[in-house]
């Protein structure tokens, strides 16, 4: 069933504001916000990694978010949930853009 199959949720966020303090309030708000949510698996926030800037490294973001659900269903109930549409409205000022890439992993 491709229902079960896990679902990762990556979004990539060009800040406004770029300060460095600016990139870890977003991070510890993703933090706040986005943990915990029934059906994670993986939970990661960070900045761009300056040590890696091949000429395919896509360099357009800020602060990235990673997380991975256990089935669509999961990822489904997270998108509407309070907490992360309350994430989006005490954030949303600062995004210049956000890129959201969600694909099916596993087998």
């Amino acid at each position: 069933m491709d229902n079960l199959k896990q679902i990762a949720h990556n979004v990539y966020f060009t800040l406004k504001d770029s300060s460095p303090e600016a990139q870890q309030k977003l991070i510890a708000a993703c933090q706040k916000y986005l943990t915990d949510h029934p059906g994670t698996i993986y939970f990661g926030a960070g900045i761009l990694t300056d040590e890696l800037a091949r000429p395919v490294n896509d360099r357009g973001f800020h602060v990235a978010l990673h997380v991975i659900f256990d089935c669509l269903e999961s990822q489904n109930a997270y998108q509407v949930h309070e907490r992360h549409l309350q994430f989006i409205e005490e954030n949303k000022e600062n995004w210049e853009q956000v890129r959201v890439f969600d694909s099916t992993v596993g087998s």
